[in-house]
């Protein structure tokens, strides 16, 4: 059985980005997201696969978004996400992280 939770480190400074993250990869996983969460607590973060465009809609927290390739590179970052906002469409994106605001910033 897999791990419900696992870690996400940043490889280039080895900061832990998350030590608590969960997968979205069903369609009411990635559909849900963090829809309706009202807190997201520093460690926590939501990996949705496979994505390459995001929506604030019905969020109720900024958060910072992280656009991942295939190979796990990093591809585009929004830092601070505003709640009723649109990312733009990431083409080569396959995942996409969303962490707690401020996150992008702690780990450099």
């Amino acid at each position: 059985m897999a791990a419900k939770t696992f870690a996400i480190t940043n490889v280039r400074t080895g900061a832990k980005v998350a030590t608590m993250a969960r997968r979205a990869d069903t369609f009411w996983t990635r559909f849900k997201g963090m829809m309706g969460v009202r807190e997201f607590p520093a460690g926590t973060g939501l990996v949705i696969v496979p994505c390459n465009s995001v929506h604030c809609f019905g969020m109720k927290m900024t958060i910072d978004v992280v656009f991942l390739s295939r190979e796990g590179e990093v591809l585009h970052l929004i830092p601070e996400m505003a709640p009723g906002r649109v990312s733009p469409l990431v083409r080569k994106s396959r995942a996409v992280i969303e962490l707690p605001a401020g996150t992008i910033a702690a780990s450099g």
